[in-house]
């Protein structure tokens, strides 16, 4: 795996998200980060269930141009018709929610055909390595300080079983301290057509 420093992992993630278009919605979009790294012409949405993180991504969100009403939900139960989307991106976002196959399956419910997906998280280390020890250990801890952060998740799985096609995937590591490089996936995907 590749060894990225934290700007080049911020230069793939921007390019990841800009190659979104038409009805975005960002799950879990929290402050507003992404805003940046978006196409001018996405009509963006946010989802987030933080009310502190969603007044702020409000605030964002008029700046930006974007409708300001972040939708108050889990990305478990996504508060939109079926299909009625082109797009969902949620970066660090993966590792954080209840359950993992619930969300992809309702990412798929609210995508178009074909529809994108883009989704940027760390991930699991290989089993029987030191750093995946490590995560086990930390993320019971990492659940309970960090808005319910998994450390040792592998999302991939279950967006495959979802039906999500990969049409670019990349695994890198970060560098990271003090527990060393961060294995870090970055998933574009396609919905079944």
């Amino acid at each position: 795996m590749e060894l990225l420093s934290n700007d080049d992992l911020d230069d793939l993630e921007r390019e990841f998200i800009g190659r979104l278009r038409g009805r975005v919605l960002e799950i879990g979009a929290g402050e507003g980060e992404n805003f940046g790294a978006l196409h001018p012409d996405v009509v963006w949405r946010g989802l987030e269930p933080d009310a502190g993180r969603r007044r702020e991504l409000a605030t964002r969100a008029r700046e930006w141009r974007h409708d300001p009403t972040p939708l108050d939900a889990t990305a478990e139960h996504i508060p939109l018709p079926d299909a009625s989307l082109d797009a969902v991106v949620g970066t660090y976002v993966l590792c954080s929610v209840t359950d993992v196959a619930a969300v992809a399956a309702e990412v798929r419910r609210v995508l178009v055909p074909g529809g994108r997906v883009v989704f940027v998280d760390h991930v699991a280390a290989p089993r029987g390595t030191a750093k995946r020890v490590v995560q086990n250990l930390a993320t019971p801890i990492a659940t309970w300080l960090d808005h319910g952060c998994h450390w040792n998740r592998d999302p991939e799985p279950l967006l495959e079983a979802a039906g999500f096609t990969g049409v670019d995937v990349r695994r890198m590591r970060v560098r990271s301290r003090p527990f060393g490089p961060v294995p870090v996936l970055l998933y574009e995907g396609v919905a079944p057509g």
